[in-house]
């Protein structure tokens, strides 16, 4: 895939080793019959005979295609036939629809080899693939082309430089066209991929600007132009190289491909480097010429660790520029120490070397322009076709042209009015004034919430909840009271027969528990005093909100006190007048508009492209001619507006004088602020609200779940009080008996004198004792005692340690300003936003594992 020109070196940088792409291989096909069948089907035997020599030309040059390139055939004859093959299959394309489809020719299937890895292949059934191989190849043959000349001289080298330069191009036409048709097939191959052809062509074209680099040199250009083209010879070398290095393209090309472009890169960096140091000699910019020079040679070194197996000329010119360049590097060095003593920069600090591109892909439309083609052209009207497309065209550039006007003259009417602030200070002159959109669409989202009257009606809801869950607490911390007073009551009568827990001992988790509801229920009403106190000093500025419509808040454009003239409703009407012709041009081009479109719907020359005898551009611009006088209303109407804003700018100025618009509009600016002021205040309270609302419902639900658990608990300690009650009685009347081994539930037993059945309880008294085993008849726990682990959302929890401060289990940090923070936090809140409590959670344990007290705890 390389080849070596034999040319003798130019400069100290030309190396002379530049590549050539081999062509893709395909296998033997038959065009001819498939073709002919179709024709002899779809249209008739005589077309087919028609045909025959258009059809034996294709069999031919696909025939040629295949056979392999010998030395007798020159590069010039195998591009002419690609260039040729090429623009047949063009027109193949719009003519014979190839493709697996059973209604098309079904029959060819196109199979091409991969140029890099012949024993890789691509088959398709359509012509894409088939386009996209010979575009390659005719690159391909290109930069062949390219290498056949002798650069020693400097017509050799412009020979060579255009030959890279077409092959740029065919690369080029194969990644913007044909390989992503190709690539949407059955099957590709990777050489004729985007990034494949895309790599390519910068490869070709680093090759055409390196053929001018040699140029320039042989003809004793200044190192600083020499030093500009060199660098962009190293520029697309390295995009070259960029593209091999990632997929799919790092794993497909041999690693002397890749170290050839690698080289190739740092070599013409470091060349740059060079030239661009004489030009800073020469200058006397000694420091930075020592930069330079040390970037080109660590360029240089860097490269040579990786360059296994690239060509021995190759390595020979890098090491001879290597060696001028630290011959420089030394000279700069010692002259710098010895004269200049300037502070040497960073190489990584320096800006990028200037670089300028001498070279271009070429445009290859023209070369492979298939219109004037005559094979095939009896099969459709092709000529009537392609002169009607172009027609097309040119309507349709008069239309987008026309219409571009109509639409900045439309914009332009928009803005200038908005600077004259027309016609807002007419309607406000009127009363019609308006909000601006965006502030209506507020104002209305808050009347509709109920605007700041409702907000009494919400905070009540807050009064209200506050008071239910007040009343439930007390509720049931009188049910604990009861409880405790009747213990106490019995462990007085009974004195030290009376073994069961005091209830305080019991109910001290379910008692602190209420204490910090109560604590929560004290700060949430301090949070909604501070609400309650925020909606009465906001009050003023919120009524704002309640006017309907908002637009009576707003000032008015009033008329002046005193008129030296009384020439203010001539000014006004002047100016109503002017708005309204300019509402009117509007309209116009609106209509001249929709014109020019209905006029393309109907104009329909197809028949008289049919008939013609004469030259299609004579008929054009005949036809093209109806459409002028649009063309020239359009022109009218801009003209007209723009004379007709100049006398509304006039009429403006006149009308601020009078009614002091500038006064009035810093007013009105004022007013939106109060009202977004009043808005902002608005939003605030009202979060607060919902905020405490939520507080107030989720509290309620854990005090009701407590309440619970100590209903449960009365529940309980009564039914112990009354067995224990039964079994002191019992006691009392000399009916228990002591048992040394045993201890019953209630440190006592019951007798079983003469009684079976209570020598039986007993035995199983003892039992219990022994195995830890409830007694049936009785509850499991003879006391109320919290299991170790909880078995429903009741008061049965196991108390947590509250001698050692503990972290919430759901507690979030506050956010700032977010409402009512924990009771931990000692700082005031701040007054515009309220904080509510936040330590339910720790309070009442996992019963409060809700998605609502989750949301409420992280706010």
């Amino acid at each position: 895939m390389a080849a070596p020109s034999s040319t003798p070196s130019t400069s100290a940088a030309t190396t002379n080793i530049m590549l050539a792409i081999y062509e893709k291989k395909t296998v033997s096909l038959d065009l001819y019959r498939p073709l002919r069948q179709f024709v002899s089907f779809t249209y008739s035997e005589r077309e087919a005979q028609s045909l025959e020599d258009d059809l034996q030309s294709v069999k031919q040059m696909r025939s040629d295609l295949e056979r392999t390139t010998t030395q007798s055939d020159s590069p010039t004859a195998r591009r002419d036939l690609l260039q040729n093959y090429f623009k047949v299959l063009c027109v193949m394309e719009t003519r014979f629809p190839i493709s697996p489809d059973k209604d098309h020719i079904n029959t060819i299937t196109f199979t091409w080899h991969d140029a890099f890895k012949q024993k890789l292949k691509a088959s398709q059934q359509n012509i894409h693939l088939e386009k996209a191989a010979v575009l390659f190849n005719l690159g391909a043959v290109y930069s062949q082309i390219g290498l056949t000349y002798d650069r020693s001289s400097s017509e050799g080298r412009r020979q060579a430089s255009h030959a890279f330069i077409a092959a740029a191009g065919a690369f080029a036409l194969l990644r913007d066209n044909a390989a992503t048709k190709a690539s949407m097939g059955s099957s590709t191959t990777v050489d004729v991929s985007v990034e494949c052809a895309g790599m390519l062509e910068r490869l070709m074209l680093a090759q055409a600007q390196e053929c001018v680099f040699e140029n320039t040199i042989a003809k004793g250009s200044t190192p600083g132009v020499c030093a500009k083209i060199a660098r962009q010879v190293g520029i697309y070398y390295e995009e070259a190289l960029a593209a091999l290095n990632v997929a799919p393209l790092n794993q497909h090309f041999d690693k002397a491909w890749i170290c050839h472009v690698q080289l190739k890169a740092a070599l013409f960096y470091a060349e740059a480097c060079y030239r661009y140091g004489l030009e800073l000699h020469e200058k006397e910019e000694i420091a930075e010429e020592i930069a330079r020079l040390k970037s080109g040679i660590s360029a240089l070194s860097e490269v040579k660790k990786s360059s296994k197996g690239a060509a021995a000329q190759l390595l020979e010119a890098v090491s001879k520029l290597e060696s001028n360049l630290n011959r420089n590097l030394e000279r700069a060095t010692k002259e710098n120490d010895r004269v200049y003593l300037m502070r040497v920069p960073s190489p990584s600090s320096l800006p990028p070397l200037p670089a300028f591109s001498m070279v271009k892909s070429m445009p290859m439309n023209e070369v492979l322009d298939a219109s004037k083609e005559k094979m095939f052209a009896s099969l459709v009207p092709d000529s009537s076709a392609k002169a009607l497309s172009r027609y097309t065209e040119m309507v349709d550039d008069i239309i987008r042209t026309q219409a571009e006007k109509l639409q900045q003259a439309s914009e332009l009417t928009r803005v200038r009015l908005k600077e004259m602030d027309l016609p807002d200070s007419i309607l406000a002159l009127e009363g019609n004034f308006t909000l601006p959109t965006d502030l209506k669409e507020d104002v209305e989202a808050v009347q509709i919430s109920g605007g700041p009257a409702g907000l009494e009606a919400e905070f009540q809801q807050l009064r209200d909840l506050r008071r239910v869950n007040q009343e439930m607490l007390v509720q049931t911390e009188e049910l604990l009271q009861k409880e405790a007073r009747e213990d106490a009551q019995f462990r007085s009568q009974f004195g030290t027969r009376w073994t069961r827990p005091q209830s305080s001992t019991l109910t001290k988790n379910l008692q602190d528990r209420l204490n910090r509801f109560a604590a929560n229920l004290k700060q949430a009403a301090e949070s909604d005093a501070r609400i309650e106190r925020s909606v009465r000093d906001h009050s003023a500025l919120m009524s704002i909100l309640d006017r309907r419509p908002i637009e009576s808040a707003l000032p008015t454009l009033a008329r002046p006190i005193m008129s030296l003239d009384a020439n203010e409703d001539a000014v006004v009407g002047a100016l109503k007048q002017s708005l309204r012709q300019l509402e009117t041009l509007g309209a116009q081009r609106a209509g001249l508009e929709d014109m020019l479109k209905e006029m393309k719907r109907k104009d329909d020359i197809l028949p008289k492209l049919m008939t013609s005898t004469g030259s299609y551009e004579d008929l054009f611009k005949r036809e093209i001619t109806k459409y002028d006088h649009i063309c020239q209303e359009i022109a009218e109407n801009i003209e007209a507006q723009e004379q007709l804003l100049l006398q509304i700018q006039a009429q403006s100025d006149d009308f601020s004088a009078i009614f002091n618009l500038e006064d009035y509009k810093a007013s009105r600016e004022k007013s939106y602020k109060q009202i977004q002021a009043a808005i902002a205040k608005y939003r605030e309270i009202k979060e607060n609200i919902n905020e405490g609302l939520k507080f107030y419902v989720t509290l309620q639900d854990a005090i009701t779940n407590v309440k619970q658990q100590c209903s449960d608990f009365v529940m309980t300690r009564s039914i112990q009080c009354r067995e224990m009650i039964e079994d002191v009685q019992r006691q009392l009347a000399g009916l228990s008996f002591q048992d040394g081994k045993n201890t019953g539930a209630y440190n006592s037993s019951y007798s079983s004198v003469g009684q079976p059945h209570q020598t039986q309880r007993s035995t199983s008294l003892q039992q219990t004792d022994s195995q830890n085993v409830p007694h049936p008849s009785r509850p499991q726990n003879p006391y109320y005692q919290p299991p170790e682990q909880p078995t429903m959302p009741g008061y049965a929890h196991h108390p947590p340690h509250y001698g050692t401060p503990q972290q919430p289990p759901y507690h979030m940090p506050a956010a700032p300003g977010a409402p009512y923070p924990p009771p931990q936090v000692q700082q005031q809140p701040p007054a515009s936003h309220e904080v509510w409590p936040t330590c339910l959670s720790w309070v009442a344990g996992p019963i409060l594992q809700c998605p609502c007290t989750a949301a409420w705890i992280s706010s």
